[in-house]
Parts: C-alpha cells; structure tokens; sequence
C-alpha cells in the first residue's frame, strides 16, 4: 500500500495522519514531511520501547555489505540476509531488554568514566584526540554519539557483570572432572620415530606391473624376516629421497598418522616392521626406530587454563538462561 498526500499542509494536520496510521498499520511511521514519503516504521515492541527499520538496517549494514561482496548466488545471498537480519532483530531486542533492565537496577556510571575509557582506547590505538575524532567522521560518528555508545557499552558489562558473572563459581571439584574427562588433551603424546621403504605405482601401471612390484616388495620384507638391516634395505631399494638415510621419516604423533598406518603400527613395538601396505603412494613397508613418551602437563599446571574455558562457557549458558527469562517476563511484539 503506497500513501500519497498532496496539496496538504503536514503541519496543521500531522498528528491526525499519525493517529490514522497507527491505526492502519498498527505501528508509527515517520513522515519526510517534504515528499510524504514513508522512510521508517517499528520493527519490535519490546515493553514500552521500540525498534525501528533505520535502526535495524543501520546494525545490519556492515554486514551485508560483506555479504553482498562474497559473491553469492542471487537465493543464496537472500537466504543468508534473512538469517542475519533475524539475528540481528534478536540481538537488538535483546539489547533493549537489557536497557530496561539498566535503568531498573538504576546501574550507573559517570562522565568521568567515560573519559578514562575513551583515554584508554586512544592509547591502546596510538590515536590522538584528533585522529579518533577523524576516524569517528568518516564512519558518520559525531564525539558525542560515540560516548552515547561506549557509555552504552560499558553499563550492558556492569549489568552482565552484576546478574550473570558474579553468581558463577568453578570450583576444584568443576576443574578436576574437566582435566580427567579431557585428558588426552592435556596427557603426554607418544610420538613415533619412523623409517619406511616404498616401492611407487604409477596411475597408470597395469595390474602385471603392479603384481611385479609387489612382488619385489615381499622379496624385501623376506629379507627383513631373515634379519637384513632395515636401514641398508631402505638405502638400496626405497625410491624416497629418504632412502640415503637409511628410510628416516622422523618423528609423528600417532594422531598425525593415517587410519591405515596406525592399524598398522598400533600393536607392533620398535625393531618391529609392518606388513607390505598398498598405499596411495605406491607399496610401502614401515619400520618402528622408537617410541617416545611425552611428558603431560599436570592438573596444577593447567588449572588456570581449564578455569577460564570453565568460566567462559558459564557465562554463555548462563547469559542466554538469564536473557531467556526477562524475555518470557516481558511482552515482545515482532511486526513484519
């Protein structure tokens, strides 16, 4: 529906034409009072406050912007655009919730604090006052919308702060469970001194010369049952450019290795050789120099560590649980 008004004089008759588009669409619209041209309406009704188009599409900019250079199939970029704007409505009405949440708490902070933030950000930027006000310009920030923002900013942390992250506690217990349900990452890794010999295939060898390779490779791996050395074998046959180090490959975590050789390897001990595999490079035989253990770190070491990947996820969880109840408590109305 497309409103026209012409030959009218807005100013005497302005509140009249808001009252019947409230009526009409349910939400306010802002009217350029020069063209009668509809430039925004609300979006959300969160409570007693709103969300706008212009303020949607100002937070959804730089996003689609990106999404808009990546070059996607035409369905594919307004696919992605919905899910964005979708979170983004969901961000900002979360936003908004936390606002009232502010102001009933009566969290506050002063000027002053403000100045000390922004000090801080100029110095970790190396920025004068100057330079920050000139890169505030050219994204269309004014000093002044700026401290709006950081002071925005800052009391959301406080309120964060007050009703989630205070009330998270990691205990010893919280962190022991953690080590012992992970501890292969924290464990020592053995690692696995390897030599090899290989014999390659081409892509395009036949099944005869295939068979005579492998065949050649059995003669080698006989060899080694018969007590040859390893070393002198891989220095004579291997076609590697290990060959003349006796088939060296050096050391490799056991997770490194293909499927295919740690079920070769895994039950075998050093001195030990596996099987002729027939991989992707060619016919290979493998041999184990050593194993060598790793120390791990111990639960002091990495209790730090687990306790702020423990507390960072806390937060999250316990973020979107105390975000979740105020929006179950609060009336949210989404207008397409």
């Amino acid at each position: 529906m497309s409103i026209s008004f012409k030959n009218i004089r807005i100013n005497s008759i302005y509140c009249i034409i808001y009252t019947l588009l409230l009526c009409v669409f349910g939400s306010p619209l802002i009217i350029n009072a020069k063209s009668a041209e509809i430039v925004d309406r609300i979006v959300a009704v969160v409570n007693d406050d709103v969300i706008t188009l212009i303020e949607l599409n100002s937070s959804l900019k730089p996003y689609t912007e990106k999404i808009g250079s990546l070059g996607y199939p035409p369905e594919k970029e307004q696919e992605l655009l919905f899910k964005v704007r979708k979170d983004m409505l969901d961000r900002l009405i979360n936003q908004k919730i936390e606002d009232q949440e502010i102001k009933r708490l009566k969290v506050d902070i002063s000027e002053e604090q403000i100045d000390q933030t922004i000090e801080r950000i100029k110095e970790t930027n190396y920025l004068t006052d100057e330079q920050l006000r000139a890169a505030l310009a050219k994204d269309g920030l004014t000093m002044e919308e700026y401290r709006k923002k950081i002071k925005s900013q800052i009391l959301r942390t406080r309120l964060v702060n007050l009703k989630v992250k205070s009330k998270i506690v990691i205990t010893k217990e919280d962190v022991k469970a953690y080590y012992e349900k992970h501890i292969e990452d924290y464990g020592g890794k053995q690692k696995y001194h390897l030599r090899n010999i290989i014999m390659k295939v081409s892509l395009f060898s036949d099944t005869k010369k295939k068979l005579e390779i492998q065949a050649r490779m059995d003669e080698i791996l006989e060899k080694l049952k018969a007590g040859e050395s390893f070393e002198v074998l891989a220095a004579k046959y291997s076609e590697s450019p290990a060959a003349s180090d006796g088939g060296d490959l050096g050391e490799f975590e056991f997770d490194s290795l293909s499927p295919q050789l740690q079920t070769a390897i895994e039950k075998i001990k050093p001195g030990e050789f596996t099987p002729v595999l027939d991989t992707d490079q060619g016919y290979q035989i493998f041999f184990i120099e050593e194993i060598l253990s790793a120390q791990g770190k111990t639960l002091e070491e990495v209790t730090p560590e687990i306790e702020s990947k423990l507390f960072n996820e806390s937060i999250d969880k316990k973020y979107r649980a105390w975000i979740g109840d105020l929006k179950e408590q609060s009336v949210i109305k989404i207008i397409q």
